[in-house]
């Protein structure tokens, strides 16, 4: 058995099929096959049988008893990498960042300035871009950590830190009652302001409505978070914000096969202090 087959085997169990899986290693679909094959063959069963109504291919018993232990190889690989890397002499400290943008502008700044104090001498760069593009640059190697809501992907590790939730907001005066609930059916038909079309939360917005077999009553389509904002408090009608941005699942995300560096752990600790203090037990790691 060996790392690349194990990589393989997750890669074809998480995406179901052998293309997504092969895009997702940027592998040739055959490679993909040879190392699933070879695995097969060491183990002398077969990992995979076809899904349900003959479409894609799922676990086989035995593809599901090998999974978590798979898993757990792939913890190990990249906890051995990382102790090789801790005996190796500091770098001189720079860390990528990639992150959304309501995070770049509603987070990041309190973080970093308290990063930057218990760690003067090293220089930070902040990208921005949405939650695919975040994950694009951690792939590519651009950013060593990726700031995002709900990513997941074989080759990276993922650790959630909070949830941050979309939430309705409005001037006090544009909703007949003190209730701090609604009903999606009652939302539908007020003016509504979406903003940044594409992102996770304009996907997510859509989603709430066509799930309910709703046509939301998009009065006002707007590029950022603070445009929304100021729309709103205005009375020019009602958006769904994320909560970060008016006091997400928040989640940070790194390449399995490279280790973090020591500033990038720091960083990581800095975010979680914060998210702590600021309410919010942190979640587990996936």
């Amino acid at each position: 058995m060996e790392i690349p087959q194990v990589e393989a085997f997750l890669a074809v169990g998480t995406f179901g099929g052998f293309r997504r899986a092969a895009a997702a290693l940027r592998l040739t679909q055959p490679a993909v096959s040879a190392r699933i094959r070879a695995l097969e063959d060491s183990l002398s069963v077969r990992l995979f049988e076809r899904g349900q109504h003959g479409h894609g291919l799922a676990l086989s018993a035995a593809g599901r008893a090998l999974r978590p232990h798979a898993e757990q190889v792939l913890h190990a690989v990249a906890l051995a990498r990382q102790a090789v890397h801790d005996i190796r002499p500091a770098s001189g400290g720079a860390i990528q960042i990639a992150a959304v943008l309501s995070i770049c502008t509603y987070l990041l700044p309190d973080v970093l300035k308290r990063f930057q104090t218990a760690h003067p001498d090293v220089m930070i760069a902040v990208r921005s871009g949405h939650s695919k593009e975040v994950l694009e640059m951690v792939l590519r190697g651009d950013a060593e950590i990726g700031l995002a809501r709900s990513l997941h992907h074989p080759e990276v590790e993922t650790v959630s830190l909070r949830d941050d939730p979309l939430i309705l907001v409005g001037r006090s005066t544009s909703w007949p009652t003190r209730t701090r609930r609604a009903r999606l059916a009652e939302v539908a038909d007020r003016p509504l302001i979406f903003f940044d079309r594409g992102s996770s939360d304009w996907t997510l917005t859509q989603g709430l409505f066509r799930r309910a077999g709703l046509v939301p009553n998009v009065a006002l389509e707007v590029e950022t978070i603070e445009t929304a904002k100021r729309m709103v408090e205005r009375g020019m009608g009602l958006a769904f914000l994320p909560h970060l941005a008016i006091s997400r699942s928040l989640d940070v995300i790194h390449p399995r096969p490279r280790p973090l560096s020591s500033e990038a752990r720091a960083l990581l600790h800095a975010l979680r202090s914060a998210l702590s203090e600021a309410g919010g037990p942190p979640r587990r790691r996936r």
